[in-house]
């Protein structure tokens, strides 16, 4: 019994190109491509998931489609970052709160979405992330 086929170059590229829609903030065609049966949690040679990359360009209403689809929020990158993380890092607040309502871990991954808050010295973001439980320096 043999394996599956390699993708072709022309399969390789379009799936390459749902990378770039989650970069570009293309929501429409990113969910008619997972509705059509790519995986929403299709991740990249960095191990950027579409989630990732939809957080960290700051595109929210991407991340609530893609958490409505069923996307992840636990799946770490090479970097061990999470969607959450990148939210953080990108200080998006409609995009923190949605991942949060979606269960996201706020000290999940090897860098987490805390560690991130600390470490660029976020307030506003480290109050989202455990409600205002945990203050910087205090």
């Amino acid at each position: 019994m043999t394996g599956p086929e390699p993708l072709t170059d022309e399969e390789l590229a379009y799936l390459a190109s749902l990378f770039d829609l989650a970069r570009d903030g293309s929501t429409e065609p990113l969910v008619a491509a997972v509705r059509a049966g790519v995986p929403v949690n299709l991740t990249n040679a960095g191990g950027d998931t579409l989630l990732v990359l939809a957080a960290y360009h700051v595109h929210p209403e991407m991340v609530t489609a893609l958490l409505d689809l069923g996307a992840d929020t636990e799946r770490v990158n090479d970097r061990g970052q999470t969607a959450l993380g990148a939210a953080v890092f990108r200080q998006s607040v409609e995009s923190v709160q949605a991942l949060l309502a979606a269960g996201a871990d706020p000290y999940g991954g090897g860098r987490s979405a805390v560690d991130v808050a600390t470490f660029f010295e976020l307030p506003q973001m480290l109050a989202l992330l455990t409600g205002g439980r945990d203050t910087l320096g205090g």
